[in-house]
């Protein structure tokens, strides 16, 4: 660890590679890994679980008063009502990792007040730690990293993720996908959002986007985007509540821009999809015979 670095990034630096530790020494043999599956197609190992309880004890061992919304234990820990808060993912990628496929990290942001201020995403395999302290810029294994300079579509390797859960809409996603197939050079589907985000800060891909997403899918890459010059958002564009908003689009200033004019329409965050939603609750209020709280 660095003393040049927040010591509050120091500090997830330190939980990211105990948990990095943890996964490399089970993915020497991962065919003895116990596993089970939250729901279909959504599965979880006793890995994300060691790993998740070496964050939580490294990051409250330091700071107790915090408060932490952790994945794989679907709970908040520490001080619930703390202006601070720690979003973390023990091992994104987890499919991947059960057969022995080599993309997933782990992903570790502290937000303050809401705003995500320090965020590391480590990827095991590679040893590559990448890092973002709010207004002090984005790094790879402590080498500023900036987003690609690319300005046409055609140019562009995008990644992105696939609908993998029940009730998610599969055909709309595949038209977003054949849209964005026509536009640009290449699509990648590794399997790891936080890494995907890392990957456009570092310039390595020009642009992202997935739906069904979870804030702790998108903290620590929304600030390294952030920081390396890019932009991040919903569908449309806006950029004010991207850890909830369920979809995420990032790139670099340009093709971002590019990105939400294709994209906004597919955009849950419409009028036109707000009152649809609105729509079917209140449908399914009346079939209930059941009152629907207009919104």
């Amino acid at each position: 660890m660095s003393s040049n670095l927040h010591p509050m990034l120091n500090v997830a630096i330190k939980a990211a590679r105990a948990a990095g530790a943890i996964i490399n020494r089970a993915s020497l043999d991962v065919d003895s890994v116990r596993i089970s599956q939250k729901q279909a197609n959504d599965f979880v190992t006793e890995v994300d679980q060691a790993s998740e309880a070496a964050i939580i004890e490294t990051l409250l061992g330091a700071y107790p008063q915090h408060g932490i919304y952790a994945e794989e234990s679907g709970q908040r820990h520490g001080n619930k009502n703390s202006d601070f808060i720690w979003y973390i993912d023990p091992l994104d990628g987890t499919t991947n990792f059960i057969h022995g496929f080599p993309v997933y990290c782990v992903s570790i942001a502290l937000a303050v007040r809401g705003k995500v201020e320090q965020a590391v995403i480590y990827d095991p395999n590679r040893n590559d730690l990448f890092t973002a302290t709010r207004g002090r810029g984005a790094y790879m294994n402590e080498r500023r990293i900036r987003v690609s300079k690319r300005i046409r579509l055609a140019d562009c390797l995008i990644t992105t993720g696939f609908p993998f859960r029940p009730g998610q809409d599969y055909a709309q996603f595949m038209q977003m996908f054949t849209d964005m197939m026509k536009k640009t050079t290449a699509i990648r589907r590794p399997g790891a959002a936080a890494l995907d985000l890392a990957y456009v800060a570092a310039g390595m891909s020009d642009g992202f986007f997935e739906t069904g997403l979870s804030p702790w899918d998108v903290a620590a890459g929304s600030l390294l985007v952030q920081e390396a010059g890019g932009l991040i958002g919903n569908f449309t564009g806006e950029a004010d509540n991207v850890l909830f908003a369920e979809e995420c689009l990032a790139g670099n200033p340009k093709i971002y821009g590019l990105m939400v004019n294709m994209m906004s329409k597919y955009s849950r965050h419409t009028e036109e999809a707000r009152e649809a939603r609105r729509a079917a609750r209140e449908a399914e209020a009346a079939a209930g015979g059941v009152d629907t709280p207009q919104t």
